[in-house]
């Protein structure tokens, strides 16, 4: 006999390069990243609509659905856009440019992921959470992608809706409806995607001018973006305060409102840290303020987690 240590063992069975490529490829079309960012607000609308902790069961479906449904919708925006995805540095390397995945097959991958989706929502959930998924899946692919985005300036603030929507949902997932709570978060998520947005415009403004996209950096001065983005950053935070006097039934006091301030004052500061840099002429670093305002989003939904379970 062998002693163990002498023993070759087999190494564990791994998936062929082809295949890893090919799955790796339809997880890039969901953007996971932008995924990750959507299911941040899911949560913490759960816990306040339950005041506290819901059911496992519920919150893992809910997460599970809302994923499913917001990688459906990006699907269809990696499908939609592929004419302008070839054109924007950023973006040429997205799977339906380089020809991992061909457009019928995306097109059936989406539908697979909507239908999954919403049904998953309609059996495990509710049918008014199910329903706000359809919605947002038809708004941001349809109205947002192939009408808003190509012919207005306003495409970030019409694309708000589906971007803020996961916090309707995971709410309407835990009550089977709405209430004010639910339309101030779903409001504070909406109005910070302005600034949020609007930074990584800045960044890759000539990739959206070369592809003709109206954003706003493309299409108006520097400084009229930093002014609008400090508004919407203000405006942020002034609905951000508004969740104590209208959540207080659901457990939203000082344990939320003094961070909320404080987290507050750091990203209207950075908005006009990016406003000042654009007046003096200088080097913008518009990134800054995107990455700020991620911490700011994440670091205000921990805060209402908190306060909601303590």
């Amino acid at each position: 006999m062998t002693a163990l240590s002498e023993r070759r063992t087999d190494p564990a069975p791994r998936l062929p390069a082809q295949l890893r490529a090919r799955v790796g490829a339809y997880v890039a079309l969901t953007k996971p990243r932008i995924i990750e960012l959507l299911l941040v607000t899911t949560v913490p609308a759960m816990m306040l609509a339950a005041r506290g902790w819901p059911s496992w069961r519920l919150l893992v479906a809910t997460l599970v659905g809302g994923t499913l449904a917001a990688g459906a919708a990006n699907v269809f925006n990696c499908y939609f856009d592929r004419d302008i995805d070839r054109l924007m540095h950023r973006t040429q390397k997205r799977p339906l440019v380089t020809g991992q995945v061909s457009p019928r097959a995306a097109l059936v991958f989406g539908a697979v992921l909507t239908v999954t989706s919403v049904v998953l929502l309609a059996l495990t959930t509710t049918p008014l959470a199910a329903a706000l998924a359809a919605g947002a899946i038809f708004y941001y692919a349809v109205l947002y992608t192939m009408v808003f985005k190509r012919h207005t300036r306003r495409s970030t603030e019409f694309g708000g809706v589906p971007g803020a929507a996961p916090v309707l949902i995971g709410w309407a997932a835990v009550t089977g409806s709405l209430d004010w709570p639910a339309v101030v978060v779903f409001g504070i998520v909406f109005c910070w995607q302005m600034p949020h947005f609007w930074a990584l415009a800045m960044r890759f403004k000539a990739d959206y001018a070369r592809a003709h996209v109206p954003m706003l950096p493309v299409v108006t001065t520097e400084r009229s973006v930093g002014r609008q983005t400090v508004a919407w950053a203000w405006v942020t935070v002034a609905v951000s305060l508004l969740l104590w006097p209208v959540a207080a039934g659901y457990g939203i006091g000082l344990g939320y409102t003094i961070p909320a301030a404080f987290l507050g004052g750091w990203f209207v500061l950075e908005s006009h840290r990016l406003l000042a840099r654009i007046k003096r002429g200088g080097e913008t670093k518009p990134m800054q303020l995107f990455h700020v305002s991620i911490s700011y989003l994440a670091l205000l939904m921990v805060a209402i987690v908190v306060d909601a379970i303590v």
